[in-house]
Order: structure tokens, then C-alpha cells, then sequence
């Protein structure tokens, strides 16, 4: 995007695993456990490296950091330019 006139916008491609509301917190670390292992294995991590993935696993608070940190983004963005729906 910075090749094409736009520096500071930024979009990557990722991917969460969410759970519904009220999922006990020793679930949900059971599953960021679980994810954990599963992309730590070789043949996960060589699959990946070879499509030239960057993996990232982070804690459930990170995920929640983040989609924060885009919500206020995209947010302001919409606003910016009196984005409305239709």
C-alpha cells in the first residue's frame, strides 16, 4: 500500500479463534494452550513457513489489545469520511 500512495494505511491478513461470552477462563486457556502446541509442531511450522506465514500466538488479552486497537482505527476512519451504511 505504501507503493501505491497510501503510507499509512495497513491492513494485514490475520486470523482469531474466539469463543462465546462467558466461556470460563480456564477454557479459553486450555484453547490458547491447545493452539499453541498444535502451531509449535514441525510439520505445522514447516507447512506454514513455506507459504510464508508469520505466526503470531499471543494471550487472549492480546487478541483483545488488538481488535481494541483496530475497533478505534477503522472507527475513526469510517467517521473521517462519513462512511454510512446503506
Amino acid at each position: 500500500m505504501v507503493e501505491a500512495g497510501f503510507p499509512k494505511l495497513q491492513a494485514p491478513f490475520w486470523l482469531a479463534v474466539v469463543a462465546p461470552a462467558g466461556t470460563p477462563p480456564d477454557i479459553i486457556g486450555k484453547l490458547n494452550s491447545a493452539f499453541h502446541q498444535a502451531l509449535a509442531a514441525p510439520d505445522t511450522r514447516a507447512r506454514l513457513d513455506a507459504l510464508g506465514t508469520e505466526i503470531k500466538i499471543g494471550t487472549p488479552q492480546d487478541l483483545d489489545k488488538m481488535l481494541t486497537a483496530e475497533r478505534a482505527q477503522w472507527t475513526a476512519v469510517v467517521k473521517a469520511a462519513n462512511i454510512k451504511m446503506e
